[in-house]
């Protein structure tokens, strides 16, 4: 048996390393790997709606013809259906108002998945347009977390983090504009890296205002799972707004060397913020005793912004693009907004940015960098900033209702409270597993880093990572 599989995940689950190098070594076969994932969909998804749109028999033609001889080939993966489009079928956004589209061509980050060897078979459930912390749209119903069935797993890509972590597949795409990669991780036991800005490119989909403070990569099991994606898919095209510095090396080799002897910052109250849940709270100190142990030097800190102030900020970048995206579908359709198209939290949110003017969203804009300007000058003093992932331990289903705005606006920005600064800033952050609540579900921790600072988190998670391996779902509820 090979090295790799040998380290695969916990209890003999495989990661995608592992089961790449399993097709290699001729362990077993891309058509039997694509089998097993296909048959694990169709049994435990029913129970957690986490996959909405499959492509089985498409996927296995393509295993017959031959794949591309990558660093995935043969990994059976998933793609959230929000921003990222997977050629013939349905790219709905999660909302009824595009239940009937189609998608024409992959995008260019699942083209980048298709040639390094990845076999996709399908999409996640997702919020609609991305708008809530927890899956639970009204087009599809809600995804339910694998560790325990009455709680949310987390959102926008609740779909995503629950198909890996009930194991259907060993990873699955996921995108992140304020928090939606690290809150259902931390929902869901898995490990969840939001990289910086313009790491990864939006093609074919232009998203300058929404792009500066939303991003794509993955949910993972392990840390070189996360690793290798971001190889495969980190890189501008040509042309694209703004990209990301370029890393020393492969993420691959960065997240496999010593992190050294790095300075956290541990931050676990956010000034005029939520009150911060006793759990969330002792699962980040937790993590920084880990740290000291492991030779690091954490040292208490301040937050140098308020979320409420980046609540505004990012509400309106986000908010102009819904408007947008909403009026460019009502004008292929040739007709207005009808009642039943989006749902009422959506609705509230169109109709208030609908009318903003020009000059609020350039306010917004300025008011980004001067957030990111506060925030960045941090790292002027640790390498590294700790918190926990979520105010609030994960909620139950229902808790986050976007059929009533008020019930969002009351609970929703508690979940984002310590995510949402690093869409604003573009600086990369990761949701690491770390312990559970009272309730025996899991807990994350964050950590973030300055810009182009990926390396660092995932040298930093890796190690962690050895020191206190964490559980996945499958392993929980097994």
């Amino acid at each position: 048996m090979s090295r790799e599989r040998e380290e695969a995940g916990a209890g003999g689950r495989l990661d995608a390393v592992a089961t790449a190098a399993a097709v290699r070594d001729g362990a077993c076969d891309a058509r039997s790997v694509t089998e097993q994932a296909i048959a694990r969909i169709e049994k435990l998804d029913p129970g957690l709606n986490a996959v909405i749109h499959t492509r089985f028999e498409a996927a296995l033609a393509e295993v017959a013809a031959g794949l591309p001889d990558g660093p995935l080939h043969g990994v059976p993966m998933l793609v959230k259906d929000l921003g990222t489009e997977v050629e013939g079928l349905p790219a709905t956004g999660g909302s009824r108002l595009f239940h009937e589209v189609t998608a024409r061509r992959d995008s260019e980050l699942v083209a980048r998945y298709r040639r390094a060897g990845a076999v996709v078979l399908g999409t996640t459930n997702t919020p609609e347009l991305g708008l809530n912390a927890s899956t639970e749209p009204a087009l599809h119903g809600p995804t339910r977390n694998p560790h325990d069935g009455a709680y949310s797993a987390g959102g926008s890509s609740g779909g995503s983090a629950a198909a890996v972590a009930a194991g259907m597949v060993p990873v699955a795409h996921a995108s992140d504009g304020g928090g939606s990669i690290r809150i259902p991780a931390a929902a869901c036991g898995l490990f969840g890296l939001k990289p910086s800005r313009g790491r990864v490119s939006p093609a074919p989909r232009p998203t300058t205002l929404s792009g500066l403070v939303s991003g794509h990569h993955a949910v993972t099991t392990t840390v070189r799972d996360s690793a290798l994606l971001l190889d495969v898919a980190a890189g501008p095209l040509p042309g694209d707004a703004y990209a990301a510095p370029e890393p020393a090396a492969p993420f691959a080799e960065l997240a496999r060397r010593d992190p050294g002897r790095l300075r956290i910052g541990l931050l676990t109250a956010l000034p005029d913020g939520p009150e911060v849940h006793p759990d969330c709270a002792r699962a980040a100190r937790s993590a920084a005793l880990l740290c000291e142990r492991l030779g690091h030097d954490v040292v208490e800190t301040t937050a140098r912004y308020r979320p409420d102030d980046v609540g505004r900020t990012s509400g309106v970048l986000m908010g102009a693009d819904l408007v947008a995206q909403i009026d460019a579908r009502l004008d292929r359709l040739g007709r207005p907004l009808a009642d039943d198209d989006i749902e009422p939290f959506t609705r509230v949110l169109y109709d208030a940015y609908r009318a903003l003017p020009a000059a609020d969203v350039s306010r917004a804009l300025r008011r980004a960098q001067e957030i990111g300007w506060a925030v960045g000058a941090a790292f002027d003093e640790v390498d590294v900033l700790l918190s926990p992932t979520l105010a609030r331990p994960t909620p139950p289903l229902g808790t986050l209702d976007t059929a009533d705005p008020e019930s969002i606006y009351r609970h929703a920005s508690v979940y984002a409270a310590f995510t949402s600064v690093h869409n604003v800033t573009g600086m990369p952050a990761m949701s690491v597993p770390f312990g559970h609540d009272s309730r025996g579900l899991p807990l994350g921790v964050q950590f973030a880093a300055r810009l182009g600072g990926e390396g660092t988190l995932l040298a930093l998670a890796a190690q962690l990572e050895r020191s206190a391996p964490w559980e996945t779902a499958r392993q929980a509820t097994s």
